[in-house]
């Protein structure tokens, strides 16, 4: 990887820091006190959410109708979504062990704490729950194609890319056969040392 990307990449990291540092802010603001990956409030804290709790009739009478319309049309993706949570599962058990490359942890990408929120009512905890499961399971597939793709074309497009995954930064130049031939069994070492809880951001 030559300089300029190195410097790209430590400065990505930097950022990445300072964002977390503004939620750990955010959580202290909001009272949120982290037990490994639950979160937990307290009770006078509780007690304040409630009063913003809007009760289901309340909730239902003020649905817009629309949105009530297509609601069968949302909820049937959960179909798909666990087909493609069940198959990439088997994908990665069955490939990355012949490849040699970690499991991609499920955990890290699925999480499941919004329905705890005493402020939200049980059709908005069952929305965030299921919002939470499409968006985590795109994610943990996500990562695992693009370990995927580390392993077996680690070569940048020629065209840019709307937000790539962060394993593409690392990837070999377009057009550049000598460091394909040179750097791929590289990028193949890399990905094979990965952590199942990492970010993808290459090592510098």
């Amino acid at each position: 990887m030559n300089e300029s990307v190195n410097e790209l990449i430590a400065k990505i990291r930097k950022l990445e820091d300072s964002l977390e540092e503004e939620f750990a802010r955010n959580r202290e603001r909001y009272q949120v006190r982290l037990r490994g990956k639950i979160a937990e409030f307290a009770e006078e804290v509780i007690a304040q959410q409630k009063k913003f709790k809007m009760r289901l009739p309340q909730f239902i009478i003020a649905a817009h109708f629309g949105y009530v319309l297509v609601a069968p049309v949302i909820y049937s993706l959960i179909v798909p979504l666990v087909l493609v949570d069940v198959w990439v599962t088997l994908y990665q058990q069955v490939c990355f062990r012949a490849y040699g490359i970690p499991f991609v942890r499920r955990s890290t990408y699925l999480v499941f704490d919004r329905h705890h929120l005493a402020y939200l009512n049980l059709i908005e905890k069952l929305n965030c729950l299921y919002c939470g499961y499409g968006n985590g399971v795109f994610a943990y597939a996500r990562e695992v194609a693009a370990r995927t793709e580390q392993f077996w074309c680690p070569i940048k497009h020629a065209i840019r890319m709307r937000d790539p995954h962060q394993r593409y930064l690392s990837f070999l130049e377009y057009g550049d056969a000598a460091g394909y031939r040179a750097g791929l069994e590289e990028r193949r070492k890399d990905v094979q040392q990965s952590d199942g809880a990492d970010t993808g951001i290459p090592k510098i």
